[in-house]
């Protein structure tokens, strides 16, 4: 009877894991607009220094983004399908960089890109923080490279976290909240003309 009860539990954890993995697909297939509100949480390497932000994300796919970063500081991190803006308010300055050499394997590419299994390997992880994760890994060695681990978590069927853990061991948390998806978004949601007076940086 106990071997029985063990393996129904192992069964059950199998089952949960490969839900997870079934959950991001889910999202990448069915979510073709949404917005959230986040929270992000960059930790140093040694784990010692802790900087927290928030802000609202919002997405339509193929490839269009726009975080919004309102606290402590403001920031704009903007896709429009063809090149991807970084404005500092404070700074008053902008950096423009093609989609192609910007996305990578970034948050935006597993939320609001295109071809999630042609760009990333998934995998199954153990459940942890109170959610279901999976990991995700680039297949182009070159954004492999850059980065040690970069993970989705959901509860249930909704997505409510990613973590990134970059090539130097800092590791960034976004936790999602009042998600919601298949929304009505007018374009200028994803344009971005850059302020009066603003420098503008290409690379």
């Amino acid at each position: 009877m106990k071997r029985i009860a063990v393996a129904a539990l192992l069964l059950s954890a199998v089952v949960a894991r490969a839900d997870a993995v079934d959950a991001l697909r889910e999202f990448a297939r069915d979510a073709k607009t949404g917005r959230a509100a986040f929270t992000q949480v960059v930790t140093s390497p040694d784990g010692v220094k802790k900087k927290t932000s928030s802000g609202s994300f919002e997405f339509a796919r193929p490839n269009r983004f726009r975080f919004v970063y309102a606290k402590p500081f403001e920031q704009l991190i903007l896709g429009d399908g063809q090149k991807v803006w970084l404005y500092d308010a404070d700074l008053q300055q902008a950096s423009v960089r093609p989609m192609d050499k910007a996305l990578g394997a970034t948050p935006a590419a597993l939320l609001a890109g295109g071809a999630l299994d042609k760009d990333f390997e998934l995998r199954a992880l153990p459940a942890a923080q109170g959610l279901e994760w999976v990991q995700a890994t680039p297949r182009e060695k070159d954004d492999a490279a850059n980065m040690q681990s970069l993970k989705v978590g959901f509860k249930g069927k909704t997505l409510a976290a990613i973590e990134l853990v970059d090539g130097f061991g800092q590791r960034s948390l976004l936790s999602f909240s009042a998600l919601v998806t298949n929304i009505a978004q007018p374009p200028e949601t994803f344009s971005f003309v850059p302020p009066k007076g603003v420098e503008v940086l290409t690379q």
